[in-house]
């Protein structure tokens, strides 16, 4: 028995070549055999904003109830000339960022998400009306930086780099209408719509505007989680607020929340994305 023992042992770090082999609990994993067929189970980057400061934000995010991939400080913190992102879970775990979501039919996007974080306060509401915190721009820099490599990672379709109010309309208003979707965009991630395209559209729907379950169909084929109802009902309405706050980011900041109704730029800027994405709706 000793010497077949040492015969395995000899096979185990000689012949199938120790860079293979992987030594576990009560067993001995062989990597010499790689199939090809397989992809990442992350299909989706959500982003965040913390809603207050870096310490107490940590202090929640590496506690019992709440997790997330990555969060983006602020200030910048800086190591051999390039900002410093924190890692809380690892990619291949699953963190609780997003909670009750949805998007293009799917639910639960903790499962199939990586959420980033960015230290941001969010809204502030005064006796001039709602203001909200900026994003400064190493910050973001640092966000584009972390954005690129998680998606080249994964693959990560454009249309599926959303924030968390665009999966939870009803529960979330982050990263809000002062992130900058639109320079994402320039750099690469994420969706936006052309500009040619959004003014045909425009021109199209001034004089024959689509229905409202035409809008409601057309939000739900981009990925919003909405039902198609014919009726502007409190859903329809959050879902509304999540995509002019997402595309319509300047025109949200100058009105309030309750003013935030269909209309042509809003159908011309969803018409465009689904013609620029390739996303089909039966019921259009």
């Amino acid at each position: 028995m000793r010497h077949i023992a040492l015969l395995i042992a000899a096979l185990l770090a000689g012949c199938s070549g120790p860079a293979t082999l992987e030594r576990r609990n009560g067993y001995v994993a062989d990597h010499q055999y790689t199939a090809p067929s397989h992809s990442s189970r992350v299909r989706y980057l959500v982003l965040h904003y913390t809603d207050g400061g870096e310490a107490r934000s940590l202090a929640t995010l590496t506690g019992p109830n709440v997790s997330v991939h990555y969060v983006v400080p602020l200030p910048a913190r800086w190591i051999h000339g390039q900002p410093r992102i924190y890692q809380l879970v690892d990619e291949s775990r699953r963190a609780w960022h997003a909670g009750v979501s949805a998007w293009k039919g799917r639910h639960n996007l903790n499962d199939t998400s990586i959420g980033i974080e960015i230290v941001n306060r969010g809204p502030t509401d005064t006796a001039q009306g709602r203001v909200w915190a900026p994003y400064p721009p190493h910050q973001i820099d640092a966000v584009i930086a972390l954005a690129r490599d998680i998606i080249a990672r994964h693959g990560i379709d454009p249309t599926n780099v959303v924030g968390h109010s665009d999966i939870a309309p009803s529960r979330k208003i982050d990263p809000g209408p002062r992130f900058p979707w639109r320079q994402l965009h320039a750099a690469g991630i994420g969706a936006w719509p052309d500009d040619a395209s959004v003014a045909r559209y425009l021109r199209r729907f001034r004089q024959n505007p689509p229905t409202l379950a035409e809008l409601q169909c057309a939000l739900a084929a981009y990925g919003y989680p909405i039902t198609i109802s014919g009726r502007l009902d409190d859903r329809t309405h959050d879902v509304l607020r999540a995509f002019t706050m997402h595309f319509r980011p300047d025109d949200y900041l100058r009105m309030t929340q309750d003013k935030v109704q269909p209309d042509a730029e809003t159908a011309a800027i969803l018409w465009a994305l689904l013609e620029k994405y390739r996303l089909s709706a039966a019921c259009l």
